[in-house]
């Protein structure tokens, strides 16, 4: 095994100084452009690779920065948006060598725990704050601790930096395209409503109706999880089930919805599931549409008919933003197609201004799980 190449040996070859070379390769001003390419093409003859010790001496940062999900780990286990936002997180953080701490938090307390002991002895220099709940306790928390953050989809005056994609132009498209095949009858299967993105689209799913001159129609609480989507059918399918199940009677009543649309993706698999196993066909009996577009979607048979959002460009975007928060405006341009699929504004409102990163809205995407509404 060979020896661990120093920064001495980098700035021997390169011909500079040692502190030239520890202002090239943490980006930092002080040296041409000339010298800093120098620097860096003689690190990368030597393979030489930086200390994070050492760059957080000298920097005196940590280089990690923390995301801790308030869910069951179930629910990460099966649900794909996790997996593509964090590698968009990744695909900003990495090439800038900073390593992300992933941490559970079952209860709310632990949660807000959690993020005391990251803050405490700067073990990292910023967090993400995902899956905000309404009055959100973190907020308040990180201002406390003075630990830099970014939300994710938060609620309209977020006092932090934020990513938000839009999703109300995409449900009032699912709307149009459902009310064009003649659906009259609705209902919602919702995530848990202390989530604000679940309000989110609750919000935009009755606006578009009543846009539409229709009714709001049923709301049935659930999950995000497949099993939600499951007792979400059985509550607003009724009739007897394939496996000696005992439905609502409201197929007798006559007001079953012809079309529903569910929070995300999974909720819709399972909602489907469950009609099948009903007797219920989909979408001849019922359309159903669902929210992320995750691969799973393409896989189910119907093919499921959703609203296609972005986890990794949220994800970048993100990372993008706390980076600029700990290390300045500049942070995080390295990473490449993010500025050009998002765009920047400033809440004059807040104080300092607060910078807010706008992604594509999400879009429907049409598939064989919406038809033509009953007869």
């Amino acid at each position: 095994m060979t020896d661990r190449v120093t920064i001495v040996e980098v700035a021997a070859r390169a011909g500079v100084a040692i502190s030239s070379v520890s202002s090239a390769l943490n980006d930092r001003p002080g040296v041409s452009e000339q010298t800093r390419a120098r620097i860096k093409q003689a690190a990368s003859d030597l393979g030489f690779v930086p200390s994070v010790r050492g760059r957080s001496l000298s920097a005196k940062r940590a280089f990690t920065v923390g995301l801790v999900v308030h869910r069951d780990p179930f629910v990460l286990e099966s649900d794909p948006f996790f997996g593509s936002f964090i590698g968009g997180l990744e695909s900003v953080l990495d090439p800038r060598g900073y390593a992300l701490i992933l941490q559970m938090g079952s209860a709310a307390d632990e949660t807000l725990d959690r993020y005391r002991r990251l803050a405490a002895g700067r073990r990292v220099d910023g967090v993400f704050l995902n899956e905000l709940v309404v009055d959100d306790p973190r907020v308040a928390l990180v201002q406390q601790l003075g630990l830099p953050a970014v939300g994710v989809n938060p609620a309209p005056g977020f006092p932090l930096p934020a990513v938000h994609q839009d999703v109300s132009a995409g449900v009032h498209e699912l709307v149009a395209h459902l009310v064009s095949l003649g659906h009259r009858r609705f209902a919602h299967v919702a995530g848990p409503s202390r989530f604000v993105h679940a309000v989110h689209r609750v919000e935009a799913w009755r606006e578009a109706l009543v846009a539409a001159g229709c009714d709001p129609g049923v709301l049935v609480e659930a999950d995000f999880t497949y099993e939600g989507g499951r007792r979400a059918a059985a509550e607003l399918l009724g009739g007897a089930a394939r496996d000696g199940g005992a439905g609502d009677g409201a197929a007798d009543r006559g007001d079953r919805p012809t079309a529903v649309f569910c929070a995300n993706d999974l909720a819709a698999i399972g909602f489907m599931a469950e009609a099948d196993a009903r007797g219920v066909r989909v979408p001849e009996d019922v359309s159903v549409a669902g929210f992320d577009g995750i691969e799973l979607g393409t896989y189910v048979r119907p093919a499921l008919t959703t609203l296609t959002t972005a986890p990794r460009l949220l994800g970048a975007e993100a990372a993008r933003l706390l980076l600029a928060a700990v290390e300045g405006p500049d942070a995080g341009s390295a990473a490449s197609g993010v500025a050009a699929s998002s765009r920047v504004r400033v809440d004059e409102g807040a104080v300092p201004a607060v910078a807010h990163a706008d992604i594509e809205p999400a879009r429907l995407l049409v598939r064989a799980s919406t038809g033509p509404a009953p007869r």
